[in-house]
């Protein structure tokens, strides 16, 4: 290729890079998109392409580097020139203004200015950028010396890796934390693919950073908000809140809703609002924090060896409650995992009634010495997932019992096994019902080959019949054997072998999901399905073929090779590949008809199941978000609508019905 060629491959990598950058900024941080996920996936697609046919134009500040992929050994220290220090905290108003008046004294001032901002719930960063680049993320650590995990920071969006103003030097300092909803996510992936649940956000994002494969870092949609400025060559400011308005003005997303307060009294009514705020946020915040807003004020406060004399974080408390633990029951997993389960009287907390809560394992129950009967302190992790902290040990009476797991199996009883180094119980037998039960209502289920009226009574009722032992029996079934039985009826007979009928053309991905490989979630599922596109080319590969695919580890090649090998496995794939099961995946162009638009979808659909309409908004460009926020572009809601429709009509945020969503498309 000659120069004239190279320089228009340049000059088409700079224009990718260009829109690229731009279409982040105006997602991540002014969470105002401009176009569909697929249209910006498709241009990072032919950006990577090119970067790959011409290493020499690669950069380190190219968009591209947020899709993860550079894998490390270990990481390496990086000490902080300005100290990354931690905020003393206070626990009420009295010592809020106690700390207000040592301000107000040292200053000599009858009152002080200052920002109020919420406390995310986060794992504190430093970000540094010479002329304008980022060319460096660490940790705090010790507040001395850190972690370089620029790598891993690289990947989340909302971080500039081109500022608008060249500034020689600039260090600025941010909360990494992981969105609620991309919580929730998370921890569902986590269980369909019986690994250990995070405890809450604030852990899931720690954990995430310090993974050593930048691409695990990538797709756990982390975030963050940036508060305050460590160092800067080139620029002076007088304020704290100059330096946040800079912070934005360079495409940082910085701490939200910060409120210059003028003394005391109005910080501590700032931060009582914030808390009251904190269960509508998306995102956790453990406290507010007030900060002298005049900087050349701090410099006169100065700081203790560890804490600012400026600054105070105001911290709420996590809202705990007392119940009793009448008994632990054991779940067996699709798997064989067999998992405890703390049974509670009800209690209500956070704003829902808990009655169960997790127990993880053994050694959980063993580390916090957890008795049946004992009275146990409930308290949501994340405001989300209900957790035992502690026992009230003081209120034990003598009759709590020791629990300990059970050698066999509760649903077959053969015997159980744990693995050396795995902290999960196994039930290892084929034959065992708790795990034909679930593993058949996991294929069923909506994520999978999504068969309508295929709950677990009903699948319980035909393993008890003896009319199918795996899934793929399902579709040998016909309507003469089932239209007899309790619960069903002629109509309701006809509508089930319609369902698992047209199941069979769900395709690869839904299929491998369904399977319940060890380890396969459905994002997994998808990228081989898209990767292989046979299950018979699957089927042949090996583990070095299969961990080629992004996001696939070793681990997961090496289950997905075992499961292959098995000749009960081999003889399932048979039996649905006769019954006429699909098993090649097949590409869906998408359009742009919603691109940039994010929908909520809430309450019972006329005529089609929630997955339907997410699967028609997705395929014309739009998004489908679990929660409503001022980013909602459309609720879509059917009967029975409850608090998203409320907070719809509270933000001014359009309500349509499903009749309504298919004029949009104009499909009549």
């Amino acid at each position: 290729m000659d120069t004239k060629e190279k320089q228009t491959v340049l000059l088409e990598i700079e224009a990718l890079r260009e829109r690229l950058n731009e279409y982040g900024r105006q997602y991540y941080v002014l969470d105002q998109p401009t176009v569909s996920d697929f249209v910006y996936d498709d241009l990072m697609r032919k950006l990577i392409e090119l970067e790959a046919a011409y290493p020499e134009f690669q950069s380190p500040d190219s968009p591209s580097v947020r899709v993860g992929g550079e894998v490390l050994e270990g990481f390496s220290q990086v000490e902080h020139a300005v100290q990354m220090q931690s905020l003393g905290d206070v626990f009420s108003k009295e010592e809020f203004m106690a700390f207000d008046e040592r301000v107000c004294s040292a200053l000599e001032v009858e009152y002080a200015e200052y920002v109020v901002e919420p406390k995310i719930d986060g794992l504190s960063v430093s970000l540094e950028y010479e002329n304008g680049r980022f060319t460096r993320g660490s940790t705090r650590g010790n507040g001395y010396v850190g972690e370089d995990i620029t790598a891993n920071l690289k990947t989340i969006g909302s971080i500039p890796l081109i500022l608008a103003e060249k500034l020689p030097y600039l260090e600025v300092r941010g909360e990494v934390y992981m969105p609620r909803e991309a919580f929730v996510q998370l921890n569902e992936r986590q269980e369909s693919e019986e690994k250990p649940l995070f405890a809450n956000p604030r852990n899931a994002a720690a954990g995430s950073l310090r993974q050593l494969d930048s691409r695990v870092a990538a797709e756990r949609r982390l975030d963050i908000f940036v508060f305050n400025i460590q160092q800067s060559e080139g620029k002076v400011f007088s304020t704290h809140k100059e330096t946040l308005d800079f912070l934005a003005a360079q495409g940082f997303k910085v701490i939200p809703s910060y409120k210059v307060c003028h003394g005391g009294e109005e910080a501590y009514a700032e931060i009582v609002r914030i808390g009251e705020s904190r269960g509508g946020l998306s995102f956790d915040i453990d406290g507010a924090v007030a900060k002298v807003n005049n900087l050349q004020e701090r410099d006169m406060l100065g700081a203790t060896t560890k804490t600012p004399r400026w600054a105070a974080a105001y911290k709420f408390p996590a809202e705990q409650k007392e119940t009793k633990m009448t008994d632990i029951l054991l779940q067996v997993g699709r798997t064989g995992a067999v998992t405890p389960n703390a049974v509670l009287e009800p209690v209500r907390i956070a704003g829902s009634t808990v009655s169960r809560a997790t127990l993880h394992n053994i050694d959980n129950i063993r580390e916090k010495d957890i008795r049946i009967g004992d009275t146990v302190i409930i308290q949501k992790a994340g405001d989300i997932i209900p957790e035992v902290v502690e026992v009230a040990k003081e209120k034990r009476d003598g009759t709590e019992r020791i629990f300990e797991m059970p050698e066999l199996c509760p649903a077959c009883g053969e015997p159980l096994f744990r693995e050396e180094g795995e902290a999960a119980v196994r039930c290892l037998s084929s034959n065992c019902p708790a795990q034909q039960l679930r593993s058949i209502i996991h294929f069923a289920s909506r994520q999978a080959m999504d068969i309508d009226g295929l709950g677990p009574a009903i699948i319980q009722q035909l393993l008890e019949e003896g009319l199918i032992h795996d899934c793929a029996d399902l579709y040998d079934l016909a309507y003469e054997d089932i239209v007899d039985l309790e619960r069903f009826a002629e109509k309701s007979a006809q509508n089930l072998i319609r369902s698992i009928e047209k199941s069979k053309t769900q395709g690869l991905d839904r299929l491998l999901f369904g399977l319940g490989i060890r380890l396969i979630g459905s994002r997994a599922a998808r990228l081989l399905a898209e990767n292989f596109g046979d299950i018979e080319v699957l089927m042949a590969a090996d583990e070095e073929e299969i961990a080629a695919v992004p996001d696939i580890g070793g681990k997961m090649a090496a289950s997905i090779v075992h499961y292959f090998k098995e000749e009960r496995s081999l003889r399932l794939i048979a039996h649905l590949k006769d019954a006429g099961v699909v098993m090649t995946f097949e590409r869906e162009e998408r359009g742009d008809l919603f691109a940039g638009k994010t929908f909520v979808i809430t309450g019972t659909l006329p005529t089609m199941k929630r997955n339907e309409a997410k699967a028609l908004i997705e395929k014309n460009g739009g998004k489908v978000s679990g929660s409503v926020s001022k980013k909602t572009s459309y609720v879509l809601a059917g009967e029975d609508a409850g608090s998203k429709l409320e907070k719809a009509k509270e933000l001014n945020i359009k309500v349509i019905t499903e009749e309504e969503l298919l004029e949009l498309i104009n499909i009549k």
